[in-house]
């Protein structure tokens, strides 16, 4: 199989693979593009038997390097850490399954972050791929043995957490268009009480813009806090319902470009979880 070919058959699945262990859309881009171009090199001297494995020990391999060097980064970042946002229209698509939009939600990425570099990558193989264990040996250098076993324990280990988190796309896509009205309305009554009341606020503005430091829990302080950012936004402000990670979010923009987007949960007919990216280098690949 020759490069051109390759790109056009693997990449939408290799950049799948590379966002869910990263968490990045610009890291995930950079090391898929240095998988083609590897790739490209050893193919002309017809040395790959198996291109798709070929291809996704590379970045499979990449993104463990790259998951060990960013720890220390990850340790000393400001507010929390939540992922690069991936909004489109594209995830209408019904031909992605349920499966495949939960398993790139804000929340499902953020439990894959408690697990080990390996444990991620056997998992990810496995689980949402679903590749045998003898091709996810040879992809991460372990023996098959060893593969079922890390799947197993990272399995357990975010199984009970994942079945909580599993969001409902029908009540939210109705629930979001109204609680983003309720809140440009000013109307704290209706914000508060779409909420849950130990809802859970995350805000990532990296350091790099004002953000809360620390998850707001409740509704009455989560409310308060989006009613700020509401009166600081200027008039020239506006927002659309988009999909975020597979599921109906809010992008705000500002002058055009993206300035915050916003994904929820929602569980039991109201809003259990709220997760703001306003930190501008995760949204660059949104402006561009």
């Amino acid at each position: 199989m020759d490069t051109a070919q390759a790109y056009q058959t693997y990449k939408p699945l290799l950049f799948s693979l590379a966002y869910r262990m990263l968490g990045s859309v610009m890291d995930a881009e950079d090391i898929v593009h240095e998988a083609f171009l590897l790739f490209d090199k050893v193919d002309n001297d017809s040395k790959i038997k198996n291109s798709k494995a070929y291809l996704c020990k590379i970045v499979t391999n990449r993104c463990i390097d790259k998951l060990r060097s960013a720890a220390k980064q990850r340790e000393v970042y400001i507010g929390p850490w939540l992922p690069e946002p991936i909004v489109g229209d594209d995830l209408d698509d019904p031909s992605i399954s349920l499966e495949k939009k939960e398993s790139i939600s804000m929340a499902f990425l953020l439990l894959l972050q408690q697990l080990t570099e390996d444990e991620r990558a056997v998992f990810l193989l496995r689980e949402i791929f679903q590749y045998d264990y003898d091709d996810i040996a040879s992809i991460v250098e372990k023996s098959s043995t060893n593969c079922r076993q890390i799947f197993h324990r990272a399995k357990k280990g975010i199984m009970d957490k994942r079945d909580a988190v599993k969001p409902n796309e029908y009540q939210s896509k109705t629930y979001i268009e109204k609680f983003a009205q309720a809140v440009l309305d000013g109307n704290i009554e209706l914000v508060q009480a779409m909420l849950k009341k130990d809802a859970v606020f995350y805000s990532d503005g990296g350091g790099k813009v004002k953000a809360a430091l620390r998850p707001i829990v409740s509704s009455e302080y989560i409310t308060r806090f989006l009613a700020g950012i509401i009166t600081r936004l200027p008039q020239n402000a506006s927002y659309q319902i988009k999909n975020v990670n597979g599921h109906p979010g809010i992008v705000i923009m500002i002058d055009g470009n993206v300035d915050y987007v916003i994904s929820f949960e929602v569980s039991d007919g109201k809003i259990s979880n709220l997760y703001m990216v306003s930190n501008p280098d995760k949204l660059i690949h949104l402006n561009e």
